[in-house]
């Protein structure tokens, strides 16, 4: 699996902890400083079954500066979110675990942890 990771943000410590404890593989991507492209980030989008605004954190400066609360959150603004979101990848929410099964889940909470170490094979119990 791999992590979409801040080294400085505590929901990735507990992540990476929960994951380390659990002897599940992966990988950290560094997403600040290696940000998507928005073909990716619309893919994990895809991967998580959410639309962009869910993942994004509006209360970032970045997201002030740029007016996010006051955009649409409709089809024909995903692209707009999307873009913006590739340029301030710190807007992204995290931790994001892509799983090796296809899927992702933002694990932000114990209950997405343990159901990433579940999913993951030769870990279920």
């Amino acid at each position: 699996m791999e992590m979409w990771n801040n080294p400085a943000c505590s929901k990735c410590a507990t992540a990476r902890a929960t994951l380390d404890e659990a002897r599940v593989p992966y990988r950290l991507r560094a997403y600040l400083e290696q940000p998507p492209t928005a073909a990716e980030l619309t893919e994990v989008l895809r991967r998580l079954g959410a639309r962009p605004w869910e993942v994004c954190r509006t209360q970032e400066p970045a997201a002030r500066e740029l007016g996010l609360a006051d955009w649409p959150r409709d089809d024909a603004n995903e692209t707009r979110w999307i873009d913006a979101m590739v340029a301030h990848p710190e807007l992204i929410q995290r931790p994001i675990l892509l799983l090796d099964d296809g899927t992702a889940l933002l694990a932000r909470t114990p209950e997405a942890l343990n159901e990433a170490v579940d999913r993951t094979p030769g870990h279920e119990d």
